[in-house]
């Protein structure tokens, strides 16, 4: 389970600890649709070809969570189960049936999903812009709610910021959350695809990259005079200081005195950065 959820999902929800009062019912699998507020958008095939087998021999041995929807239910807590049941040709499905509003729908998807770790980078942060967007709350608020640092949760939403082909290459695993911070840090936006594709062609490790988006930076022209050589002294702390602030960071050098430049890419992800610096 993942660490740093505060009171987590139970304090929103009471999990699926049955009470006493609640009735198990058996649901028809064609009356039920998937929860609309899910924000996993790609589910294993080997993990649900092993858990409908197991449903075909064992059963469905804990109930699914619905809501009633009109004449049809939405799904609440269990949809991999859901789908599971359908690979392995059931009819019905165990479950209990709850009274939850589209607030309580769609905290409850991102947090299981959360605690079990079953979102990709990508994900992650369209949830978290989700319930931002309909909840309207601040990064800062929402990372209260879950439990997350605000750091977190705008390293996880600036993400979102990068081309598709990126996202796509992040939520298939060929990159790292690790990489899309890395190439954010590009200065020529422009060049982040081309980038991407060295990337994985060449099977560039985080560091890796990180040095080359460095060198490239270095490579743009500035307005002040010739730039010189960075010692590896000058390179690892950049390389601190990206990794702490999660954008770009560039320190110059004069003799005994220099400057450090912080990137930010938007009026959130400036507060963000001053928050860690007061802190």
């Amino acid at each position: 389970m993942a660490k740093g959820l505060g009171k987590g999902i139970n304090a929103l929800f009471p999990g699926e600890d049955l009470n006493e009062t609640e009735k198990v019912e058996q649901i028809a699998l064609e009356k039920i649709k998937p929860n609309p507020f899910q924000p996993r958008k790609i589910f294993d095939e080997e993990a649900m070809k092993d858990l409908s087998e197991s449903i075909k021999e064992h059963g469905v041995l804990q109930p699914i969570i619905l809501r009633k929807k009109g004449s049809k239910y939405e799904i609440v807590v269990g949809e991999r189960r859901f789908r599971a049941s359908e690979l392995a040709g059931l009819d019905e499905i165990p479950a209990v049936i709850r009274e939850l509003n589209d607030q309580q729908m769609m905290e409850i998807a991102i947090l299981e999903n959360l605690q079990r770790e079953d979102l990709t980078p990508i994900e992650e942060a369209e949830a978290y812009q989700n319930l931002m967007e309909n909840l309207s709350l601040t990064q800062e608020q929402l990372a209260f709610r879950l439990g997350k640092s605000r750091p977190h949760i705008a390293n996880h939403i600036r993400l979102l910021t990068l081309p598709e082909e990126v996202r796509n290459s992040i939520s298939s695993g060929e990159l790292t959350m690790g990489h899309g911070k890395a190439l954010l840090g590009l200065k020529k936006k422009k060049n982040i695809p081309l980038i991407m594709v060295k990337t994985i062609k060449e099977k560039l490790n985080v560091r890796q990259l990180e040095a080359l988006v460095q060198r490239l930076n270095d490579n743009v022209p500035r307005e002040t005079t010739k730039t010189e050589k960075k010692d590896i002294f000058t390179v690892e702390k950049e390389s601190e200081l990206r990794e702490l602030f999660g954008t770009g960071v560039s320190i110059t050098k004069n003799k005994n005195k220099g400057k450090i430049e912080i990137e930010f890419y938007s009026d959130d992800d400036l507060e963000r950065i001053l928050q860690l610096l007061e802190n």
